[in-house]
């Protein structure tokens, strides 16, 4: 097996526990270079992370001849532009989600990688970690019977957007949109995975506490093409926090977290089991081990630009008419 050599653009939080670790951790896979506009900081992460070479431009990573692939762990606003680049190089490329600022910018990432024969992923990489898995497989194994509806509910608190963590998240700008955008394109990824393409939506977004300039509040309806209906709520500006997938069937139901490491519940009836699995240290490493077997010709990463960018069609129809308004 051919050790796939990773070229890193970008080194802020995601990449120092959730990704980063995971590109060397792998098996035949390793961390070569990374990169970040300040060089102080990549050389700093280089140094933790013991990666062999730094650099402040991203044109070092990507014409790189030993470099065999490439991850996009930039803000949102970046990724299209680095996409092509690297198709352009005929690099395979792992990009961090939100996939595209936009659904045509996602469509312009899949082309460009087709044209150049190179395959692109996209980092919903809970498509690989276990406890997602096993909701999947007791959907299929009919654990709850015929899944009849989905509902997702999202309680948070108001953030403080002064924090580098927040900043770019809420600035729609550079994020795409609000909290919603950025982090509830998971929960859709998730639910595509389990239930194939939204094909129809409704919904109203708004802003209620203007403490920034995206979305804080959404609701919505939704069809999949499967015959499963689905409906959420997000609301980012409330007194607690909650978060909660629930999966009605008709024999039972499945509960489950998709920010938080757990729980996981089967219920059915008077029975509650908690089924208790764990996420690894590192949440990427399980989809960067498949995406390294797929380039070693061995299996098929869960997580594509095509399915990635059904997410970004979903995201659209639902603040679609509230960023024309705004």
């Amino acid at each position: 097996m051919k050790t796939i050599r990773w070229g890193m653009i970008g080194c802020g939080d995601v990449t120092e526990v959730k990704s980063g670790p995971g590109f060397y951790k792998a098996e035949n896979s390793k961390l070569s270079a990374v990169m970040r506009r300040n060089g102080a900081l990549a050389k700093d992460y280089a140094a933790r992370h013991n990666v062999p070479r730094w650099h402040d431009n991203a044109d070092d990573i990507i014409n790189d001849p030993e470099i065999d692939a490439v991850y996009i762990a930039t803000m949102t606003d970046t990724h299209h532009d680095y996409a092509l680049r690297c198709a352009a190089a005929k690099k395979p490329i792992y990009c961090e989600k939100p996939m595209g600022m936009s659904y045509a910018q996602c469509c312009e990432m899949i082309g460009a990688a087709k044209a150049n024969g190179v395959p692109l992923w996209v980092a919903y990489y809970r498509r690989a970690l276990p406890r997602f898995l096993k909701v999947k497989e007791l959907i299929e194994d009919g654990a709850i019977g015929e899944v009849r509806v989905v509902m997702s509910r999202v309680y948070t608190k108001m953030v403080d957007t002064k924090t580098p963590y927040f900043a770019w998240r809420t600035d729609p700008k550079q994020s795409g949109g609000g909290l919603f955008f950025e982090g509830a394109c998971h929960t859709f990824d998730m639910l595509d995975f389990l239930f194939g393409p939204i094909v129809e939506v409704r919904s109203f977004a708004a802003n209620k506490a203007r403490g920034y300039a995206g979305e804080d509040l959404v609701t919505a309806s939704y069809r999949f093409q499967s015959g499963v209906n689905g409906t959420g709520m997000w609301c980012y500006t409330t007194d607690i926090e909650y978060e909660m997938n629930e999966i009605i069937g008709s024999k039972g139901r499945i509960q489950y977290s998709t920010a938080a490491p757990g729980p996981l519940t089967l219920m059915r009836g008077d029975s509650v089991e908690d089924l208790g699995i764990v996420d690894p240290p590192h949440v990427h490493q399980p989809i960067i081990q498949s995406i390294v077997n797929e380039m070693n010709g061995k299996g098929h990463c869960p997580s594509t630009g095509e399915s990635a960018a059904r997410t970004a069609w979903v995201m659209e129809q639902m603040l679609g008419e509230f960023y024309a308004g705004n």
